[in-house]
Protein backbone atom coordinates (compact mmCIF):
# COMPACT_ATOMS: atom_id res chain seq x y z
CA UNK A 1 0.00 0.00 0.00
CA UNK A 2 1.30 3.47 -0.90
CA UNK A 3 0.88 6.66 1.10
CA UNK A 4 0.08 10.14 -0.21
CA UNK A 5 3.72 10.66 -1.19
CA UNK A 6 3.77 7.48 -3.29
CA UNK A 7 6.11 5.79 -0.81
CA UNK A 8 5.20 2.27 0.24
CA UNK A 9 4.10 2.32 3.89
CA UNK A 10 2.50 -1.12 4.28
CA UNK A 11 3.48 -4.43 2.72
CA UNK A 12 3.16 -8.16 3.17
CA UNK A 13 5.82 -9.60 5.53
CA UNK A 14 8.33 -11.60 3.50
CA UNK A 15 7.75 -14.69 5.65
CA UNK A 16 3.99 -14.60 4.97
CA UNK A 17 3.10 -16.56 1.84
CA UNK A 18 0.94 -14.94 -0.82
CA UNK A 19 -1.91 -17.42 -0.36
CA UNK A 20 -5.65 -17.03 -0.77
CA UNK A 21 -7.23 -16.47 2.65
CA UNK A 22 -9.52 -19.39 3.50
CA UNK A 23 -10.65 -18.58 7.04
CA UNK A 24 -14.22 -17.49 7.74
CA UNK A 25 -15.09 -13.78 7.42
CA UNK A 26 -14.20 -12.00 10.66
CA UNK A 27 -11.86 -14.73 11.91
CA UNK A 28 -8.76 -13.34 13.61
CA UNK A 29 -6.38 -16.14 12.64
CA UNK A 30 -5.22 -14.08 9.66
CA UNK A 31 -4.27 -11.14 11.88
CA UNK A 32 -2.40 -13.44 14.25
CA UNK A 33 -0.58 -15.04 11.31
CA UNK A 34 0.55 -11.62 10.14
CA UNK A 35 1.82 -10.58 13.58
CA UNK A 36 3.82 -13.81 13.88
CA UNK A 37 5.26 -13.29 10.38
CA UNK A 38 6.16 -9.69 11.22
CA UNK A 39 8.06 -10.86 14.31
CA UNK A 40 9.90 -13.51 12.28
CA UNK A 41 10.96 -10.83 9.80
CA UNK A 42 11.82 -8.34 12.56
CA UNK A 43 14.32 -10.74 14.11
CA UNK A 44 15.50 -12.24 10.80
CA UNK A 45 14.38 -15.75 11.72
CA UNK A 46 12.81 -17.05 8.50
CA UNK A 47 15.68 -19.45 7.78
CA UNK A 48 15.87 -20.88 11.29
CA UNK A 49 12.24 -21.06 12.45
CA UNK A 50 10.35 -24.29 13.08
CA UNK A 51 6.61 -23.88 13.67
CA UNK A 52 4.91 -26.81 15.40
CA UNK A 53 1.18 -26.72 14.69
CA UNK A 54 -1.61 -28.14 16.80
CA UNK A 55 -4.88 -29.64 15.58
CA UNK A 56 -7.67 -27.16 14.86
CA UNK A 57 -8.23 -24.20 12.55
CA UNK A 58 -4.63 -23.11 13.13
CA UNK A 59 -3.36 -26.29 11.47
CA UNK A 60 -3.40 -24.42 8.16
CA UNK A 61 -0.49 -22.25 9.30
CA UNK A 62 1.78 -24.13 6.90
CA UNK A 63 -0.22 -22.65 4.00
CA UNK A 64 0.66 -19.15 5.15
CA UNK A 65 4.08 -19.04 6.85
CA UNK A 66 7.17 -19.50 4.69
CA UNK A 67 9.05 -21.41 7.39
CA UNK A 68 9.56 -25.07 8.26
CA UNK A 69 6.35 -26.44 9.80
CA UNK A 70 5.53 -29.67 11.57
CA UNK A 71 2.07 -30.88 12.54
CA UNK A 72 1.92 -32.47 15.98
CA UNK A 73 -0.56 -35.04 17.33
CA UNK A 74 -3.52 -33.37 19.02
CA UNK A 75 -2.31 -31.46 22.09
CA UNK A 76 1.32 -32.56 21.81
CA UNK A 77 2.80 -29.49 20.13
CA UNK A 78 4.76 -28.32 23.22
CA UNK A 79 6.36 -31.76 23.60
CA UNK A 80 7.29 -31.89 19.91
CA UNK A 81 8.59 -28.31 20.04
CA UNK A 82 10.70 -29.08 23.11
CA UNK A 83 12.25 -32.00 21.25
CA UNK A 84 13.06 -29.83 18.23
CA UNK A 85 14.63 -27.15 20.43
CA UNK A 86 16.75 -29.56 22.45
CA UNK A 87 18.11 -31.28 19.35
CA UNK A 88 18.63 -28.00 17.46
CA UNK A 89 19.11 -25.27 20.08
CA UNK A 90 20.06 -22.72 17.40
CA UNK A 91 16.60 -23.02 15.81
CA UNK A 92 13.77 -20.69 16.75
CA UNK A 93 10.85 -22.93 17.74
CA UNK A 94 7.26 -21.87 18.21
CA UNK A 95 3.93 -23.61 18.60
CA UNK A 96 0.62 -22.36 17.20
CA UNK A 97 -2.35 -23.80 19.10
CA UNK A 98 -6.05 -23.27 19.73
CA UNK A 99 -7.92 -23.60 23.00
CA UNK A 100 -9.06 -27.18 22.39
CA UNK A 101 -5.56 -28.28 21.46
CA UNK A 102 -3.77 -26.42 24.25
CA UNK A 103 -6.24 -26.19 27.13
CA UNK A 104 -8.06 -29.52 26.76
CA UNK A 105 -6.21 -32.56 25.39
CA UNK A 106 -2.86 -30.75 25.60
CA UNK A 107 -3.07 -29.17 29.04
CA UNK A 108 -0.54 -31.61 30.52
CA UNK A 109 1.99 -30.89 27.76
CA UNK A 110 1.72 -27.10 28.04
CA UNK A 111 2.00 -27.11 31.84
CA UNK A 112 5.01 -29.40 31.91
CA UNK A 113 6.79 -27.59 29.05
CA UNK A 114 6.41 -24.32 30.94
CA UNK A 115 7.41 -25.90 34.24
CA UNK A 116 10.57 -27.34 32.66
CA UNK A 117 11.43 -23.84 31.38
CA UNK A 118 11.63 -25.15 27.81
CA UNK A 119 13.07 -22.39 25.64
CA UNK A 120 10.15 -22.26 23.20
CA UNK A 121 7.46 -19.72 22.31
CA UNK A 122 3.75 -20.54 22.29
CA UNK A 123 1.12 -18.67 20.28
CA UNK A 124 -2.26 -19.57 21.81
CA UNK A 125 -5.48 -18.58 19.99
CA UNK A 126 -8.51 -18.57 22.32
CA UNK A 127 -11.88 -18.26 20.60
CA UNK A 128 -13.82 -19.97 23.42
CA UNK A 129 -14.87 -23.12 21.53
CA UNK A 130 -13.79 -25.81 19.07
CA UNK A 131 -13.83 -23.95 15.76
CA UNK A 132 -12.80 -26.61 13.25
CA UNK A 133 -15.11 -29.40 14.40
CA UNK A 134 -18.40 -27.51 14.67
CA UNK A 135 -18.40 -25.25 17.71
CA UNK A 136 -18.38 -27.60 20.69
CA UNK A 137 -17.69 -26.45 24.24
CA UNK A 138 -14.01 -25.93 25.07
CA UNK A 139 -12.25 -25.42 28.40
CA UNK A 140 -12.38 -21.69 27.58
CA UNK A 141 -16.14 -21.49 26.85
CA UNK A 142 -17.79 -18.76 28.93
CA UNK A 143 -20.46 -19.47 31.58
CA UNK A 144 -23.83 -19.34 29.87
CA UNK A 145 -22.30 -19.46 26.38
CA UNK A 146 -24.23 -21.65 23.97
CA UNK A 147 -22.30 -24.16 21.90
CA UNK A 148 -23.29 -27.27 19.98
CA UNK A 149 -22.65 -29.36 23.11
CA UNK A 150 -24.09 -26.81 25.56
CA UNK A 151 -27.29 -25.68 23.77
CA UNK A 152 -28.68 -24.29 27.03
CA UNK A 153 -25.40 -22.52 27.88
CA UNK A 154 -22.35 -23.68 29.80
CA UNK A 155 -23.07 -24.37 33.46
CA UNK A 156 -19.97 -24.09 35.68
CA UNK A 157 -21.27 -26.77 38.01
CA UNK A 158 -20.90 -29.90 35.96
CA UNK A 159 -19.38 -28.28 32.86
CA UNK A 160 -16.62 -26.47 34.75
CA UNK A 161 -15.38 -22.88 34.79
CA UNK A 162 -13.38 -21.28 31.96
CA UNK A 163 -9.68 -22.14 32.14
CA UNK A 164 -7.53 -19.05 32.72
CA UNK A 165 -4.48 -20.39 30.90
CA UNK A 166 -2.32 -17.26 30.97
CA UNK A 167 -2.72 -16.89 34.71
CA UNK A 168 -2.02 -20.60 35.19
CA UNK A 169 1.13 -20.62 33.05
CA UNK A 170 2.37 -17.37 34.61
CA UNK A 171 2.20 -19.00 38.05
CA UNK A 172 4.82 -21.59 37.05
CA UNK A 173 8.45 -20.71 37.81
CA UNK A 174 9.66 -21.91 34.40
CA UNK A 175 7.66 -19.35 32.42
CA UNK A 176 9.43 -16.04 31.78
CA UNK A 177 6.98 -14.09 29.60
CA UNK A 178 3.20 -14.55 29.47
CA UNK A 179 0.73 -12.10 27.93
CA UNK A 180 -2.92 -12.05 26.90
CA UNK A 181 -3.79 -9.79 23.98
CA UNK A 182 -6.56 -9.19 21.47
CA UNK A 183 -6.71 -8.03 17.86
CA UNK A 184 -10.25 -6.66 17.60
CA UNK A 185 -9.15 -3.02 17.19
CA UNK A 186 -6.07 -1.34 15.68
CA UNK A 187 -4.93 -0.24 19.14
CA UNK A 188 -5.09 -3.80 20.41
CA UNK A 189 -3.25 -5.08 17.34
CA UNK A 190 -0.36 -2.72 18.10
CA UNK A 191 -0.19 -4.00 21.67
CA UNK A 192 -0.33 -7.58 20.43
CA UNK A 193 2.54 -6.93 18.00
CA UNK A 194 4.73 -5.76 20.88
CA UNK A 195 3.80 -8.75 23.04
CA UNK A 196 4.71 -11.23 20.29
CA UNK A 197 8.10 -9.56 19.84
CA UNK A 198 8.76 -9.69 23.57
CA UNK A 199 7.89 -13.39 23.60
CA UNK A 200 10.27 -14.01 20.69
CA UNK A 201 13.01 -12.05 22.47
CA UNK A 202 12.65 -14.24 25.57
CA UNK A 203 13.55 -17.31 23.50
CA UNK A 204 16.33 -15.57 21.59
CA UNK A 205 17.86 -14.48 24.88
CA UNK A 206 17.61 -18.11 26.09
CA UNK A 207 15.56 -17.13 29.13
CA UNK A 208 12.95 -19.89 28.85
CA UNK A 209 9.27 -20.47 28.13
CA UNK A 210 7.10 -17.69 26.69
CA UNK A 211 3.43 -17.59 25.66
CA UNK A 212 1.10 -15.07 24.06
CA UNK A 213 -2.62 -15.78 24.32
CA UNK A 214 -4.80 -14.12 21.67
CA UNK A 215 -8.48 -13.51 22.36
CA UNK A 216 -9.91 -14.25 18.93
CA UNK A 217 -13.31 -13.99 17.24
CA UNK A 218 -15.13 -16.98 15.74
CA UNK A 219 -18.21 -15.39 14.08
CA UNK A 220 -19.32 -18.61 12.36
CA UNK A 221 -19.58 -20.73 15.50
CA UNK A 222 -20.69 -17.82 17.66
CA UNK A 223 -23.56 -17.38 15.17
CA UNK A 224 -22.72 -13.68 14.88
CA UNK A 225 -21.77 -11.31 12.09
CA UNK A 226 -18.13 -10.19 12.00
CA UNK A 227 -19.16 -6.82 13.45
CA UNK A 228 -21.19 -8.44 16.22
CA UNK A 229 -18.28 -10.76 16.98
CA UNK A 230 -16.02 -7.77 17.64
CA UNK A 231 -18.52 -6.53 20.19
CA UNK A 232 -18.66 -10.02 21.75
CA UNK A 233 -14.89 -9.91 22.18
CA UNK A 234 -15.10 -6.48 23.84
CA UNK A 235 -18.17 -7.10 26.01
CA UNK A 236 -17.94 -10.79 26.91
CA UNK A 237 -14.51 -12.27 26.22
CA UNK A 238 -12.22 -9.58 27.60
CA UNK A 239 -14.08 -9.21 30.93
CA UNK A 240 -13.69 -12.96 31.39
CA UNK A 241 -10.11 -12.98 30.10
CA UNK A 242 -8.46 -9.69 31.13
CA UNK A 243 -5.73 -8.47 28.82
CA UNK A 244 -2.22 -7.66 29.96
CA UNK A 245 1.29 -8.87 30.74
CA UNK A 246 1.05 -11.55 33.40
CA UNK A 247 4.76 -12.24 33.60
CA UNK A 248 7.75 -10.51 32.09
CA UNK A 249 10.46 -7.93 32.61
Amino acid sequence: MEGLTGKKVFARPSSLRESAFHFCPGCHHGVVHRLVAEAIDHFGLAGSTVAVIGVGCGVFLYDYLAVDCCEAPHGRAPAVAAGFKRVNPDSFVLTYQGDGDLAAIGISEIIHAANRQENITVIFVNNSLYGMTGGQMAPTTLPGQKTTTTPAGRKPRGDGFPMQMSELIASLPGSVFVARVSCHTPVHIRSAREAVRRAFAAQLEERGFSMVEFISACPTNWRLSPEQALRFVEERMIPAYPLGIFKGD
